[in-house]
């Protein structure tokens, strides 16, 4: 997963600040920030293709190539206003290419990682995520203002990416549970696969988490790191490379974690802390230590969810056409990232800072009650003989 975090790091932060400093107005940065956003939900349009066609170590290495190459790209392109359409089109190719990372990631994680170490394997690919977009993010930053021009830069990412692609190659090849089948008849099959976990009881559980704003990590803390005190170079180092750095730390706990409680449960209790740790700043001393503090272990429990989240898809869907079914759980959970963005801003301007941080704890405190509940209403019933009165429809 660290191309696809280099993708996404070095997109919506280090050329978002070049951008900036170049006089590019806030409306076209954002813009080109949204198009890597944008690509990455269009991207089940085309995860059937890697369930159904060729060998997904191939796919792996071409995504990482080309996010390298795109990256060299971006950073040979001059700043200014003129230079936006371009670099959102090669923003675009950026993200795309991630997808290809991200997907294949999904399916070496569904055929490798044992049924016993999904939560570790889950917890290492999130950190991966996490990691490379603070180093694409944070690390690229520094480089570009401490040590010379965006190439240097764009050249130590491409090398990064590259890395990842050979490594891709030392990994066993994966069975193609469609390959015999003519195309169509594989893809009617993904669709089956598809169906069958959203029909299942683990499944549909699944889909409904995804849709709830749990451990979102969407606290805007550059809106109020003034309050604290916090400037622009303490905050890019909490929110970059260290930021990186303790959301990968989390993932990997998260992963552990993940092996010993069900996934779903780990979810939970990682996004009530992440709303815990919000909802406690919210009264602690206005000071730039302050901020660093909780920032950084909001982002560890960020992370450690993200481990979680990627852990109870894999519970739900099992081996059946993992980049699909994965990627429609990954689409699906987008929504409540932005959607909770999107409530932070509406409370921090209609109530204050203190209330908007509040609500990140009662929000998800809600949503965690309202899939216990589900969870809970739909549990199979024993009958008096002991004899199972409803079971899942497909099994996991």
């Amino acid at each position: 997963m660290t191309p696809f975090g280099v993708s996404n790091g070095y997109s919506t932060v280090t050329l978002a600040f070049l951008l900036g400093r170049a006089g590019v107005s806030a409306v076209h940065v954002t813009a080109i920030m949204a198009m890597w956003l944008w690509v990455q939900t269009w991207k089940l349009a085309w995860a059937p293709v890697i369930d159904t066609v060729g060998d997904p170590r191939r796919w792996y290495g071409l995504g990482a190539l080309l996010v390298g190459l795109s990256v060299i790209a971006m950073s040979l392109v001059h700043p200014s206003p003129g230079a936006v359409p371009l670099l959102t089109g090669l923003v675009a190719l950026s993200s795309a290419a991630a997808t290809l990372a991200g997907m294949t990631t999904d399916v070496f994680l569904t055929h490798l990682a044992p049924p016993q170490m999904r939560g570790r394997a889950s917890g290492w690919a999130q950190a991966g995520n996490l990691g490379g977009s603070g180093v694409g993010g944070g690390l690229a930053l520094f480089l570009v203002q401490h040590v010379g021009p965006p190439a240097v830069s764009a050249l130590a990412l491409a090398a990064i990416c590259l890395a990842c692609a050979l490594l891709a190659w030392r990994l066993p090849a994966l069975p193609r549970a469609h390959q015999a089948l003519r195309y169509v008849s594989r893809l009617r099959a993904v669709v089956v696969d598809v169906w069958a976990v959203a029909r299942s009881r683990t499944g549909y559980l699944a889909l409904v988490t995804m849709l709830l704003p749990i451990a979102s990590g969407a606290a805007p803390w550059a809106v109020i790191a003034g309050e604290w005190r916090a400037g622009a170079d303490l905050v890019a180092l909490s929110s970059g490379l260290l930021g990186g750095v303790c959301s990968a730390v989390g993932s990997l706990l998260g992963g552990r974690l993940c092996d010993r409680l069900m996934p779903r449960s780990a979810y939970a209790l990682f996004g009530l802390c992440s709303g815990v740790i919000a909802a406690v700043m919210a009264f602690a001393p206005r000071t730039p230590t302050v901020f660093v503090v909780f920032t950084l272990a909001y982002a560890v429990m960020i992370g450690g969810g993200y481990a979680a989240y990627s852990a109870t898809v894999l519970e739900a869907i099992g081996r059946r056409s993992a980049a699909t079914n994965f990627n429609l759980m990954a689409a699906i959970s987008n929504a409540p990232i932005a959607l909770m963005t999107s409530f932070d801003g509406w409370m921090h301007d209609r109530a204050g800072t203190r209330a908007m941080l509040f609500g990140e704890l009662w929000v998800q405190a809600l949503a965690v009650l309202f899939i216990a509940g589900l969870a809970f209403a739909t549990a199979p019933r024993q009958s008096r003989g002991g004899e199972i009165r409803a079971v899942d429809p497909v099994r996991p």
